[in-house]
């Protein structure tokens, strides 16, 4: 009798701790990323009773229960915070507190620090690659570091060296001695100032044209204000097939303004009359003279307007002249056993003895899931299951505190006997 006491005993306990689950999953109903747990009761021992072929087996209850953290996927919902990010599949965001200790986490509702560093919510460090400050690359082989979005920066002023233009000469236009085509180009110097470069095109025999490649006079030294200044001419030659003969490949034609007013260093362009792979950019054919695509690589200064995490875990700056750039890549880390992790409150996780090493890499490999940007992951605690289970252990304690009552009643009686 006093056995059953003592097994009802470790069954309110066992129970009490389940409904602590339970009301913690509940508590945590709206939390982002949040892993709802579930408990694993266990027996204790049991000893025989009697002797013989079939003795009677009477155990001692239950065993503390041990909580699961059920690492499920969690709804992607959007978010209107542009650096938000949700993964979709397996892995964690990299993080590191002040201290320098890394954990790891499923929320990822990101914002900026004073310095610009990506952080969580509460405080700690995302971590990932930041772009080559010269080169503007990401390299994402080496050791990952804490992220650092621009805030408030200006954009330096890229000063052009290439030049490409697809067009057609038309080879049925009459030889006039005047332009067939004229086409307006604009590239920056150093310092950022636009230049407008105009490219003539004069038909001059079968097959043969004349170019001719002009600035304002006004914009080099030695010009005249409203005057073209020439600052590159010379001759095309196309084959039978309309295709360009002269100029060959791999000679670029080279455009220099030289003593800009605008106080920049010299500006020396290369015009590529030709692909990659050798294919001609300029073409001779019996159709109208037109321009069909321009590039050109330069690029004024210009204010950053706004900077958001993009999928695949980029951070993307975009700037006042509409461009585009990556200033940052998120990190991930794969664990093959998330469920060893402990949690370490503010939705974060540290390994165990037991964690196998995370690998850390990007979004998208080597079994990492899918970032996905402006997007939070909900909690994965389920009302009508967590409901469910609140009665079950309800009733659970119930029953065994009527056993505690009735073990008690049975004390009495035994004591009776004696007197």
């Amino acid at each position: 009798m006093f056995t059953s006491l003592s097994t009802a005993l470790s069954a309110l306990r066992a129970n009490s701790t389940a409904f602590s689950v339970v009301g913690n999953n509940l508590a945590n109903l709206n939390t982002p990323g949040y892993k709802a747990c579930s408990v694993s009761f266990q027996d204790l021992v049991t000893r025989s009773i009697g002797a013989g072929l079939r003795p009677t087996e009477v155990g001692f209850g239950t065993a503390q229960p041990t909580t699961i953290r059920q690492f499920t996927q969690g709804a992607i919902q959007s978010s209107s915070g542009t650096l938000d990010a949700a993964v979709q599949g397996e892995g964690f965001f990299v993080i590191r507190d002040e201290a320098g200790v890394t954990s790891y986490t499923r929320a990822g509702a990101f914002s900026t620090d004073s310095a610009g560093r990506l952080i969580t919510t509460t405080g700690e460090r995302v971590q990932g690659w930041n772009a080559d400050a010269l080169t503007g690359e990401v390299d994402t082989n080496g050791p990952v570091t804490d992220i650092v979005v621009p805030v408030g920066s200006l954009k330096s002023p890229v000063a052009s060296q290439k030049i490409t233009l697809d067009l057609n000469l038309n080879s049925s236009a009459a030889v006039t001695g005047d332009a067939d085509l004229s086409y307006p180009v604009q590239v920056y110097d150093s310092l950022g100032t636009a230049h407008v470069l105009t490219f003539d095109f004069t038909k001059t025999g079968g097959n043969a044209w004349d170019y001719s490649v002009t600035l304002p006079g006004d914009e080099a030294a030695g010009g005249v204000a409203g005057t073209p200044l020439e600052v590159a001419s010379g001759s095309l030659t196309f084959d039978s097939q309309g295709q360009l003969a002269t100029p060959a490949a791999g000679a670029p034609i080279a455009v220099s303004l030289a003593g800009l007013t605008s106080g920049a260093a010299d500006l020396d362009v290369n015009w590529d009359l030709f692909t990659d792979s050798g294919a001609s950019r300029l073409t001779q054919v019996a159709d109208s003279s037109e321009v069909s695509a321009v590039y050109q690589d330069g690029a004024p200064a210009a204010q950053l307007v706004r900077v958001g995490l993009s999928d695949g875990g980029t951070i993307v700056a975009q700037f006042s002249d509409e461009q585009h750039l990556v200033v940052a890549q998120l990190a991930l880390a794969a664990v093959r056993n998330p469920d060893s992790l402990s949690a370490q409150g503010n939705n974060n996780f540290r390994t165990t003895a037991s964690t196998s090493t995370p690998v850390v890499g990007l979004p998208g490999t080597r079994g990492r899931g899918k970032v996905v940007g402006a997007s939070i992951e909900a909690s994965t605690v389920d009302v009508a299951t967590e409901f469910t289970n609140l009665i079950v252990y309800q009733r659970a304690y119930q029953a065994n505190s009527k056993v505690v009552t009735s073990a008690d009643q049975l004390s009495q009686e035994t004591i009776n006997l004696i007197r």
